[in-house]
């Protein structure tokens, strides 16, 4: 739990941005866990472009092959805030290695099954479901392990080498190669990401970590039980429950664009292909920026709570911009502009709730924020593709933009210091309760 304003989350000084980079060390654990998130994105990239062209070449029913997109997300809404519990049960080292070996494992029978053409719609659903289910753990895991491998000044550092290194591997790497495998072979895209599980999993086991944080699990303490004290712990903390809340509203807003971005670039833009390709590498490219530049932004801004409200407004700018000017490049730049707020804002949501959390409950506590999150984006589909029917294909935009704006102003507690305490010029403040 976080004891202080600047430890907190609040303004980054010289020598807090030297102490991060020097805590963190590419030869040993952060090194590992980098390698092995990065390594375990590439082969997602990989099955995540793949997976859509399979069950079209399986089927022609839309629905059915939405129902493979689906099925990737509904596991977190039923067992999100059940992963987070378990997380902070159990050695996270232990139970991100052993999902990683799981997921291989049905990976490489599901290439089996695609390359001896015994694949069907009903397999690719079955898979979607069960490769989320586990990642449920595996990423809750994952949040709760990073401040046992780093200091915790150097989290926001980490976190944002972390996506960067994941974007980068997805978005320019994974994505492009999973078209060339799929014409060498149907089965080799998914035998490749069966192969980034397995190494992903020994670049965790070789991690050598301390004992879980958590309390010893007593009589009596049920999973339902744990899983209410995380919710009412994220609940009591004013900053989370204030980040909690932008993050609900501002996924509503990205569910929308998300889910309708083509017609945004096509139907309003009049782009063709290649003018989508421009459009969407123009958003990539922000993204990873976003995520090289997370640090010297903050320390540019002045603090972390003044940062995410900055990337809360830039964004709902720059989508303001998409959904009232008709030009390609400029779109380009615009969603450019969004990705880099984008990146800055996951790397300091990430970092605030893993330092605001306390020892033993933050695998619950990251949990509730991504059951919030993934919530908010089916909804935001549904309302993204009825804005567009009723009002025309700029009109997702224009509402992705005002939720953002919304999600903003609910960020405002941030920046208030607490029991009328003098203003920390955009640090975010100690925990309350």
């Amino acid at each position: 739990m976080a004891d202080g304003g600047a430890e907190a989350g609040g303004t980054v000084t010289e020598a807090g941005r030297a102490a991060a980079v020097g805590g963190l060390a590419w030869r040993g654990g952060f090194g590992r866990l980098w390698s092995a998130a990065v390594v375990s994105r590439f082969g997602d990239a990989l099955r995540g472009t793949a997976l859509p062209l399979l069950a079209y070449a399986l089927t022609d029913s839309p629905l059915l092959i939405s129902l493979v997109t689906a099925c990737g997300f509904l596991p977190w809404l039923f067992f999100g805030l059940l992963g987070g519990a378990v997380a902070d049960r159990v050695d996270q080292r232990r139970a991100m290695w052993a999902v990683e070996v799981l997921r291989g494992v049905l990976m490489a029978g599901f290439a089996l099954a695609v390359a001896f053409d015994r694949a069907s719609i009903a397999l690719l659903l079955a898979l979607s479901f069960a490769l989320t289910t586990l990642q449920t753990l595996f990423d809750n895991a994952a949040t709760a392990l990073l401040p046992a491998v780093v200091p915790k000044e150097a989290l926001a550092a980490a976190n944002a080498r972390l996506m960067t290194g994941q974007e980068l591997a997805g978005r320019f790497l994974g994505g492009p190669l999973a078209p060339v495998l799929l014409a060498l072979g149907a089965a080799l895209p998914f035998l490749a990401d069966a192969a980034t599980y397995l190494v992903a999993a020994a670049l965790v086991a070789s991690l050598r970590t301390g004992p879980p944080a958590g309390k010893p699990v007593t009589a009596g303490r049920t999973l339902r039980r744990e899983i209410a004290e995380g919710i009412r712990q994220l609940w009591r903390d004013r900053v989370l429950r204030a980040v909690c809340v932008s993050v609900a509203l501002g996924n509503v807003g990205i569910g929308a664009l998300i889910a309708t971005l083509v017609v945004v670039i096509k139907g309003w833009l009049g782009a063709g292909d290649s003018g989508y390709v421009v459009v969407t590498t123009g958003y990539g490219i922000g993204m990873v920026l976003g995520g090289l530049l997370a640090g010297r932004t903050i320390a540019a801004v002045g603090g972390r709570g003044r940062t995410l409200l900055l990337a809360g407004v830039l964004q709902a700018v720059t989508l303001v911009g998409l959904g009232t000017l008709r030009t390609v490049w400029l779109a380009a730049v615009l969603l450019g502009l969004f990705g880099f707020a984008g990146m800055v804002w996951n790397v300091l949501e990430t970092t605030v709730v893993q330092q605001r959390s306390p020892a033993g409950m933050l695998g619950r506590i990251s949990a509730a924020f991504r059951t919030v999150s993934v919530a908010g984006t089916p909804l935001g589909a549904l309302c993204g593709g009825a804005a567009a029917t009723a009002f025309g294909p700029n009109a997702p935009a224009l509402l992705a933009a005002a939720l953002l704006a919304l999600g903003t102003v609910a960020l405002t507690p941030v920046l208030q210091p607490p029991d009328g305490a003098p203003s920390g010029g955009g640090q975010i403040p100690p925990t309350a309760r």
